[in-house]
Order: C-alpha cells, then sequence, then structure tokens
C-alpha cells in the first residue's frame, strides 16, 4: 500500500484536462464489443475500471487495440460473444459486473463474473432480480459476486427501478436489446443517461414516454433484435474526476480554474448547480455535443462578496445525482461558510466502501466536528482542519477526496492507500501539484 504526502497550498491555478468520461467509457467499450465492425475510441478513460471492461469484452471474443495516448479500437462479435475460456475479471468494477450481465445474459452460454474483494462486497441481487424476471438463471453467493450467468433467450419485461441506479437501469436496457419483445423501464428518479445516448450512438433506438399525469415518472422503451454498428467517438472527460477540482476552487478567493472538454451532460450536471450555490462561480466557455454527450470548458473560481451561511442540503433526487461527488463535497464542507447536510445518501455504505464511514473517520482525523446518520451526514461550516493519517480504505474517491481536504489544513497530510486513485483517475496527483500554488 503506497502513501502520498499532501502539503497544504496557497491557491489553485491553472488549466486542465481529466481523463476520459469513466462512465461513458464502460458503455462504449461493451457496446463497441457487441457492435458490428471496429469502433474508434478517442479519450477513453485512463482508470483501471473501463478497462476491466475492455479485457471481459477480449474474453468474449472481441479484439481490442490499445493506441497511443488514450486510444481504444474494439473490433466486435457483431452480436455473438463466444464461451469465455475463464471467469470474467472484473477487477473493481461494479460497473462492469452489473451493466455487462445484462448485455450477456442473452447468450446461450455459461458466464462467470469475478472481481477483487471490495467487488464481492457490493450488493448484485438487484441485477439478479430483473434478469431473473426476463428469464436468465443467475446464482449468487448470499446475493454477491461471484456472479454465475446460465445464458438463453430472454423475454421483454415491464420493469420499475427500485433504487435509484443507472447500472441496473443500464443492464436492463442491455439485456432488452436482444429480448423478445419491447422492454419498458420507468425510473422514478431519472439517474445519468449516458446509456440511452450510447445505445443511439451505435444504432439502437429507443423511445421516452411522458407520464401520464405532470411528475409522473417517463417510461423507456426499448424493442428486442437491434443491431448495433461501430462509430467513432470521442469520449468527453468526467466530470466527476473533475469534481476535486472544482470543490478545490471553493478553497481559496483567488482560484482560477479551467477545465477543457469536460462532459456536460445534464444529468451529470447537477454538481455545477452545487459548486455554484456553495459559493462557486463557473463560466462556460464553450460548448458543443457528440453523440448526445455535451461537451464543454469551464472557468471555475470562488464568488465575490457574502457567502452562504446556511447548511447547504443534498437530498432526495439531488442525492442521486451527485452520488459519486458526495465524499468531496463532504471533505471540503468544513471550509464552507455554512456547512453541508447530507440525506437519502444510505447507497455510499455499499460503494467501494461505506463511504460515509470513511469521510466521517478521517474528517474526524483531521480535527472537525461533524455528525454520522444512517444515511448520510451533518457538517457544519467555518471549522479549520490539521494535518493527519487519513485511510483511504482502498477507495479512490475517498484517497482523492481528503486530498482536496488536505491542502487547506494546518500541517502535511498523508493519504494511506493513495494507489487506489488509479481506479478512476491515475494522473490525479500529477495534476493536483501541477495546479497547486505553494
Amino acid at each position: 500500500m503506497s502513501t502520498q504526502i499532501i502539503r497544504p497550498a496557497r491557491t489553485l491555478q491553472g488549466s486542465l484536462t481529466v481523463p476520459g468520461d469513466k462512465s461513458i467509457s464502460h458503455r462504449y467499450a461493451m457496446l463497441a464489443g457487441f457492435a458490428e465492425g471496429t469502433s474508434r475510441l478517442a479519450n477513453f478513460s485512463t482508470g483501471a475500471d473501463p478497462h476491466s471492461s475492455l479485457g471481459c469484452m477480449e474474453a468474449l471474443g472481441a479484439t481490442v487495440r490499445k493506441g497511443p495516448g488514450a486510444a481504444v479500437e474494439v473490433t466486435g462479435v457483431a452480436g455473438d460473444f463466444r464461451q469465455p475460456a475463464r471467469p470474467l475479471d472484473c477487477g473493481n468494477s461494479g460497473s462492469t459486473m452489473r451493466m455487462l450481465s445484462g448485455l450477456i445474459a442473452p447468450h446461450a452460454r455459461t458466464f462467470t463474473l469475478i472481481g477483487d474483494h471490495s467487488l464481492t462486497m457490493r450488493p448484485m441481487e438487484r441485477i439478479r432480480k430483473p434478469l431473473a424476471q426476463m428469464g436468465a438463471r443467475i446464482e449468487l453467493v448470499d446475493g454477491h459476486a461471484p456472479m454465475t450467468i446460465h445464458g438463453g433467450p430472454l423475454e421483454a419485461i415491464d420493469f420499475t427501478t427500485p433504487i435509484p441506479s443507472a447500472q441496473v437501469k443500464t443492464a436492463v436496457l442491455f439485456a432488452g436489446l436482444q429480448a423478445m419483445g419491447t422492454t419498458s423501464l420507468t425510473e422514478a428518479v431519472r439517474t445519468r443517461d449516458h446509456s440511452e445516448h450510447a445505445l443511439k450512438a451505435f444504432g439502437a433506438t429507443l423511445t421516452r414516454t411522458a407520464g401520464a399525469n405532470p411528475g409522473d415518472p417517463s417510461k423507456l422503451s426499448i424493442a428486442g433484435g437491434q443491431k448495433l454498428k461501430a462509430i467513432d467517438a470521442t469520449v468527453p472527460g468526467d466530470i466527476s474526476s473533475a469534481a476535486f477540482f472544482l470543490c478545490a476552487a471553493l478553497l481559496y478567493p483567488d482560484a482560477n480554474l479551467v477545465l477543457d472538454s469536460l462532459g456536460m451532460n445534464p444529468t451529470r450536471a447537477a454538481l455545477l448547480d452545487v459548486i455554484t450555490a456553495l459559493g462557486g462561480r463557473i463560466k462556460v466557455l464553450t460548448v458543443d455535443e457528440h453523440h448526445g454527450e455535451m461537451i464543454g470548458t469551464i472557468q471555475v473560481n470562488r464568488a465575490e462578496g457574502t457567502l452562504p451561511t446556511e447548511p447547504y442540503v443534498i437530498s432526495g433526487a439531488l442525492t442521486a445525482q451527485v452520488i459519486d461527488e458526495l465524499p468531496v463535497l463532504a471533505a471540503v464542507a468544513p471550509y464552507t461558510s455554512g456547512g453541508i447536510i447530507i440525506r437519502d445518501a444510505q447507497e455510499l455504505r455499499v460503494k467501494e466502501s461505506d463511504r460515509i464511514a470513511l469521510v466521517a473517520k478521517n474528517l474526524r482525523a483531521m480535527g472537525a466536528e461533524l455528525k454520522e446518520n444512517p444515511d448520510g451526514l451533518e457538517i457544519p461550516g467555518k471549522q479549520s482542519l490539521h494535518g493527519a493519517s487519513i485511510d483511504s480504505g482502498t477507495d479512490h474517491r475517498i484517497a482523492m477526496a481528503f486530498s482536496i481536504a488536505a491542502l487547506r489544513a494546518a500541517g502535511d497530510t498523508q493519504i494511506d492507500g493513495a494507489e487506489a486513485a488509479s481506479i478512476s483517475f491515475p494522473e490525479f496527483f500529477t495534476s493536483l501539484d501541477s495546479l497547486a500554488q505553494r
């Protein structure tokens, strides 16, 4: 386990291009591996998780070529996965295991999906239930991986997601793409829509039907038997990776950061609204659209004048929209003027770690006062923190979140398990050093 020492900084300034979006990279990798032809993907994520998805596609018969920079070429199997010679290794990636399950379940093969220790602790029953309703036979160990899928023809279903989960939605849509009939899916809380854009980019037809009454959730429908064709695409920069630097800009009155080629999908851009509410100032310099995904360049710094004095509450649908960014928002909450209250975030307890517990533990180690609740945290603002030894729990988002908190702490901070950052952002510490003015 490696450690990283973070020294305090007096401000952050400069420009940065973050790695390709992890969520989009996963989906492009899987659909390219399933499609007919060769897809060329520029700015593919450099994180370990999407490369687990690429490895699984190779094991299923796709050809993957990694070019210079972050370019990837994937020649797909034209809808016919082969029987893998060994278990499909998903590494640390819950996204790979959950979404890939829906893509492979309609194939008359037997697939075993495995992962590292952290992945075997994460819940998979949420995937098994809808796929079983469609006719797949899936074996779990007490609701967890390893997962064995006895694939075969599937029937379309009309499914309502019990929890906000883009991964569950994606598994159902991927299975529905190949099922007999038209599969429909309703979300009470709309989650990120990368799968819908990716499926359309590869040639699938999806429809969204508005609810019967104003405020009712809409329904997604996808007809089975559709074929996919290869694409050329550029993956936008990952806003969840940018979140660390967006939050860092809140820490200094003279911070000034420019983030280039950033994904600005509306179902992910709620983070920008949170940053603004906490006292950030965001200016969109450019914006463009590629395969349904918005890509832009933004400038971020701290707004002048009086900052908010009341706690900012993140709850309900907003919690689901910024679920991946909550660790870093919580890590900088003590430095904000009003503090942050996080509710309805019990999903954080079953991520790569119990993120609520680890955030609370590490903030207390740095001297913060806070209240830990079953579904979130209450963190007062206007606090001063000191350097400490941080337990990352081998969780990439915890390691990076507390590297940001360390920038304003008194004294050096040691991040234990810093190598976890490579799961999503291998260049994180180098990028942080390039922007931090000391």
